[in-house]
């Protein structure tokens, strides 16, 4: 079965010699603005000045390393005219935050 091109690149991840793919998504996501540009993006797809305005006007370097990022791991497109927007792929991953996100708002009326 062939890997993902962003997982194959000898790329170094944080926390990891292996690599694992879990390892290496882990160090994706961890990255400044990562979860919060996919967050941001699950309903519809934004600009690269709507993104920005809704992650709080992160600078447009980061921002614009980040999408790279995203892009090239295959979680986000870019629409012309449209902006950005998550692949099924960021669809999918969307999908498994959704009971992390419910268990948060449970969380955050006990605390």
């Amino acid at each position: 079965m062939p890997k993902p091109a962003a997982i194959t690149k000898k790329t170094a991840v944080r926390g990891s010699r292996t690599g694992r793919p879990i390892m290496a998504l882990l160090d994706l996501l961890g990255r400044r603005w990562t979860l919060r540009i996919v967050w941001e993006l699950r309903d519809s797809a934004l600009t690269s000045r709507a993104l920005r305005t809704a992650c709080d006007d992160a600078s447009p370097t980061v921002m614009h390393a980040r999408l790279t990022e995203l892009r090239e791991a295959g979680l986000v497109e870019l629409l012309a005219g449209d902006g950005y927007r998550l692949t099924p792929l960021g669809r999918e991953l969307m999908e498994s935050f959704l009971p992390l996100h419910h268990f948060a708002e449970r969380w955050s009326k006990q605390h």
